[in-house]
């Protein structure tokens, strides 16, 4: 028996897809009605006014408008401030 597999074979060729995450749309760009604006792991961006959020945290639009990202301070569930950035999408 062979200790390792014989010429040919590699130990390297698991590397997973890239995911393509990130901001799709920009702030102040015009965005229709369906469109992908932030793919994400987790909620780095927050749904605002016309947004909606998928299953797997991905950021649509619900109007066609103009995308606004703004930040603001919340007071999280331990009641320490926190910034966090929402997204809205402003009609035309």
């Amino acid at each position: 028996m062979a200790k390792t597999k014989g010429a040919g074979s590699t130990r390297l060729g698991r590397d997973s897809q890239p995911k393509y995450l990130g901001i799709k749309i920009g702030d102040g760009q015009s965005v229709k009605t369906g469109n992908v604006i932030i793919r994400q792991r987790g909620t780095k961006f927050l749904p605002g006014k016309n947004v909606k959020r998928g299953n797997d945290d991905t950021l649509y639009s619900l109007k066609d408008g103009f995308v606004r990202i703004v930040t603001k301070k919340r007071l999280g569930f331990d009641n320490k401030k926190k910034v966090v950035k929402i997204v809205n999408v402003e009609s035309l």
